[in-house]
């Protein structure tokens, strides 16, 4: 403590506080007089200041919280049941099966990413889903649904707005109608007699591991197929965009170029339904298909292999099947007779 007693003289006190295992205080007790002894007091405050003021740096800087790991968002595939829905908390309560690299089989409450879904849901349907977490390397947190597709009905009496089908092998494809890259009217039943691979996409996804990742995948399978005559005269690739208002001829046209390269899209077509097709066509290939604002939209992924007699050979509701594998199964199924 520091106590100024006239104008040339001045009086400071350090008292020892030191206990044992704290750090010391310097222990001076001095009485100057005169200006020389102001000198060495201002002197002796401004070292004190500085020390003091590097004390705090130190420990400011050895107290830093170390740096948080990035956080990411993983995403996962959900098959189950609903048992119940709560709309207060934005919940539903799954009877699901296991979901690999997440969790075992178990009944257990989920946030949906829009609660207006629950007014779809009933206890006993049975819906597939994508499920959304945040992972920082240590904790997953922040899980929520979206893409919820009910694939079966728990209540008769309950007819949902669209009619959602999971295409399985043998069924046939309708003659769905639509229009290509170049203007041109196409329809399904036109690929007969070739095997056809399709899937679908709007040019403006913002999501890369959805169209974006559909359509490099496709464009791996068009390199392979063109390295075997015999199987790209006996193939085709299909691009189906679910944004018709959007999505122009002109438009498709640009986009397949940025992954199928300047060509004459003779083998692998981009198009969009006739809009008196496009629910029907949604419906039939399980894709669950929502937009709040026309300009993005929450979707799911469907892939097909249609054999040469218009019927699913092989169906891929996510985005984990390879170009590889994909391309096998379309050269076995083109030298089949």
């Amino acid at each position: 403590m520091g106590v100024f007693r006239n104008e040339n003289a001045a009086a400071l006190l350090f008292r020892d506080t030191q206990q044992p295992g704290k750090c010391s205080s310097a222990h001076l007790s001095s009485v100057s007089r005169g200006t020389a002894g102001a000198e060495d007091y201002h002197e002796g405050v401004r070292k004190i200041s500085f020390a003091i003021l590097l004390a705090v740096v130190v420990c400011v800087a050895g107290c830093k919280k170390p740096p948080q790991p990035p956080t990411t968002t993983k995403t996962f595939d959900v098959r189950g049941k609903v048992i119940e829905t709560n709309p207060a908390r934005s919940e539903v309560t799954l009877d699901h099966e296991a979901i690999p690299g997440f969790m075992e089989a178990m009944i257990m409450p989920y946030k949906v990413k829009d609660s207006a879904v629950l007014k779809e849901l009933h206890p006993g349907d049975r819906i597939t889903a994508k499920l959304f977490v945040e992972y920082d390397g240590e904790v997953y947190k922040n899980a929520k649904l979206d893409q919820i597709v009910v694939i079966a009905q728990g209540k008769p009496d309950y007819k949902p707005t669209m009619q959602f089908h999971a295409p399985a092998k043998g069924d046939v494809v309708p003659d769905f109608k639509l229009t290509n890259q170049n203007g041109k009217a196409i329809h399904m039943n036109e690929f007969q007699g070739r095997v056809l691979l399709i899937t679908f996409v709007y040019t403006r996804c913002p999501l890369d591991d959805y169209c974006p990742k559909m359509s490099r995948n496709f464009a791996e399978v068009e390199k392979t197929l063109a390295t075997d005559k015999d199987a790209a005269a006996k193939t085709h690739l299909l691009s189906i965009s679910f944004d018709p208002a959007f999505d122009s001829p002109k438009v498709l046209k640009s986009y397949g170029e940025i992954y199928a390269g300047k060509t004459d899209f003779r083998h692998w077509e981009f198009a969009v339904p006739l809009q008196s097709d496009l629910r029907p066509m949604e419906e039939f290939f399980d894709l669950g298909v929502t937009s709040d604002d026309n300009k993005s939209f929450t979707h799911s992924l469907s892939t097909v292999v249609v054999d040469k007699s218009g019927r699913v050979a092989e169906w891929y509701p996510g985005n984990d099947w390879t170009a590889a594998q994909v391309a096998a199964r379309m050269k076995e199924l083109a030298r089949a007779a």
